[in-house]
């Protein structure tokens, strides 16, 4: 099993921000602490997702953090991004490993235990799990309660990450669930300084000792 970090795992947003503006709070939620980035981005083309995500790319080899590819395997392999996130409407993971390789990262999202299983005996390297609230970066959002949460932790031995409308105010929901990590969006890339809430955010989840 890899060795992969997902205790702060940064998921990104654009929506309403430049291209500089974007990149300084990529970077700066990466200086505050997070630990894994993934590149979330549905409505570019395939050629400007893949500009972005060299930039993107180069901004996370400085930290020495993972960059994840949201849905995309094409983008990923033309960029050499570290791995790839599928949702359950996405490429399914068995055909994505079959394409990215062994030594690549696949993450999965997942709402129940059955789904969870399937995504570990496919290859999945960790799940998100979720949503825990409902998101602003999705319209349509279906909600994970934490007894499911918990029951997807106990039936995996890969890392288990809650997502979905998490932030400094209400992870606390979490506390004595054994996820790997949390998967923020707004929490830091709407935050008015991204490298302080992912800093806060490590800090709770400590005090709260989420891992």
């Amino acid at each position: 099993m890899k060795e992969i970090n997902t205790k702060l795992y940064f998921i990104t947003d654009s929506t309403n921000y430049n291209e500089e503006e974007f990149l300084f709070r990529v970077e700066e939620g990466l200086k505050g602490g997070a630990t894994l980035l993934q590149l979330r981005e549905k409505d570019k083309t395939t050629r400007e997702y893949i500009l972005l995500a060299e930039k993107v790319h180069r901004i996370t080899k400085k930290y020495n953090v993972p960059l994840i590819i949201d849905d995309r395997v094409d983008v990923a392999l033309g960029m050499d991004a570290e791995g790839v996130h599928v949702g359950q409407s996405d490429m399914p993971v068995s055909l994505a490993r079959k394409l990215m390789g062994d030594d690549k990262i696949i993450g999965a999202t997942t709402k129940t235990v059955q789904q969870a299983k399937e995504a570990y005996e496919s290859g999945a390297d960790y799940l998100g799990v979720g949503a825990i609230y409902p998101t602003t970066t999705k319209v349509k959002t279906v909600l994970t309660s934490t007894d499911t949460l918990k029951d997807i932790c106990d039936s995996v031995p890969i890392p288990v990450n809650a997502i979905g409308g998490l932030n400094y105010e209400n992870i606390d929901v979490l506390k004595g669930i054994p996820i790997a990590g949390i998967c923020v969006v707004s929490a830091i890339m709407k935050a008015e300084n991204p490298k302080e809430a992912a800093e806060g955010l490590i800090k709770k989840a400590k005090e709260l000792k989420l891992w």
